[in-house]
């Protein structure tokens, strides 16, 4: 029996992402959402053969770089972070009367960080809403996960699970991750009170370089990056400007790939 054009093409697409899901059911490094901080970590990664899959609620990654600063699609970025710009091919274009900064395309940019993501060989999972985490023996293990509409609707739906080495949060503003970890598994996080400070108010300088310096593991195998870690412990935050969300992507690829000794 012959298939219709209609039967080979619904086939290929059920086949081809049941076959990456079942791959991206056990991994290295999973990433909570597809920011400019988690799509650079998440190519550094790969880069050096790490499993990694980027698990984002959304249907269109890159966080919000797509709409610039309140909705013109220019954004700012340092200097100190052009090197990564150059590393995804991202044009940026020098500020005469600002020294030290560049403007960009949002649009570019963020359709530059998923693309160079990709390419380097991490996964991608829109439209992917992580419910809860999976935690064993005092160590976060993974995800649950469910389908974006399935929570939006509130449909009683059972999720699947992701079990990976590493969990990284890059869910933005509100640490969801690490949220989930602190008030269901009562863990105690690497900061003064062991628990999540808040983000402050807007101060750009101070906002950009804590992004960086928060950066890291806060709990045995769960790491925050971009203004996830800032709101954990505590930063400012900075607006349009995405030198920080950068740098802190690729510190926190050197960081996890030291687990793996890579």
């Amino acid at each position: 029996m012959s298939h219709s054009p209609e039967n080979l093409i619904s086939s290929a697409i059920v086949s081809k992402f049941c076959g990456k899901l079942l791959d991206g059911l056990k991994l290295d490094v999973a990433i909570v959402g597809g920011g400019p901080s988690a799509l650079v970590a998440a190519r550094y990664l790969a880069e050096k053969g790490i499993k990694v899959a980027i698990f984002e609620r959304k249907l269109a990654p890159g966080g919000g770089t797509w709409g610039g600063g309140m909705l013109f699609n220019e954004v700012v970025v340092q200097d100190s972070a052009l090197e990564i710009l150059d590393d995804f091919g991202i044009r940026h274009e020098v500020l005469p009367d600002a020294p030290g900064y560049h403007t960009l395309d949002s649009v570019e940019m963020a359709s530059g960080l998923i693309f160079g993501a990709l390419k380097a060989g991490a996964k991608i999972f829109n439209s992917v809403s992580v419910e809860d985490i999976v935690f064993k023996a005092g160590k976060v293990n993974g995800l649950v996960i469910n389908w974006t509409p399935v929570e939006r609707l509130g449909m009683h739906v059972d999720p699947l699970t992701v079990i990976a080495d590493c969990v990284l949060d890059g869910t933005g503003h509100p640490s969801e991750i690490i949220r989930l970890a602190t008030e269901k598994a009562k863990i105690e996080l690497d900061t003064p009170t062991g628990k999540i400070l808040g983000e402050r108010p807007m101060w750009v300088d101070s906002g950009e370089a804590s992004t960086v310096e928060n950066t890291r593991e806060y709990f045995p195998g769960l790491f925050a990056c971009g203004m996830s870690a800032n709101n954990v412990s505590g930063g400012y935050r900075m607006g349009p400007v995405f030198g920080g969300m950068l740098l802190s992507g690729r510190k926190v690829a050197a960081l996890i790939a030291g687990k793996f000794n890579k």
